[in-house]
């Protein structure tokens, strides 16, 4: 008995809209597109582990410095949303943060319901050492800035057509 291939999804303009070739098994643990990226999350992840081990960093943690250094102060609302995280989940990561004496915490002066995270002399410091990580990432996966660039792209469009309304 075979089965009627779905019609591809469009990924973008040099994407085929034809059917799905005659005898591809939909359902291939390989074909999914969801195990691809969850894999490759991961593996990336886990080269960043021991990269940031020196710094005593999380990679999340890495990431709430990563936009602390692109500006800082900022609130706890506004990091959220640049991070994509729930105020539950960025809390705990603040708070490590601050028991490291890399950023602070303070209600603001204009709403005390909002507070600003600021980074501290040795969170501002901390930022000459991570510089030497994105060339050592480059390194261990063993692809060029562009091809890395094109990547990180695409991985943008797909995070914006998850996000778009359905």
């Amino acid at each position: 008995m075979t089965t009627q291939a779905a019609p591809a999804a469009h990924a973008g303009p040099e994407a085929s809209t034809g059917p799905v070739e005659e005898g591809t098994d939909l359902l291939a643990l390989e074909n999914q597109v969801c195990f691809a990226l969850a894999v490759a999350a991961r593996g990336v992840i886990g080269i960043y582990r021991p990269i940031l081990e020196p710094l005593g960093l999380t990679h999340p943690q890495y990431l709430v410095m990563l936009a602390l250094w692109q500006r800082s102060p900022r609130t706890v609302r506004d990091l959220g949303e640049a991070l994509q995280l729930e105020p539950a989940t960025l809390s705990p990561l603040l708070k490590r943060l601050e028991a490291q004496g890399y950023l602070t915490r303070e209600r603001n002066a204009r709403d005390e319901r909002a507070l600003d995270v600021a980074l501290t002399e040795t969170g501002r410091a901390l930022r000459e050492r991570a510089l030497a990580i994105p060339p050592q990432v480059v390194d261990r996966l063993g692809m060029d800035l562009a091809e890395l660039g094109a990547l990180r792209d695409r991985l943008t469009e797909v995070i914006a057509a998850v996000q778009r309304p359905s």
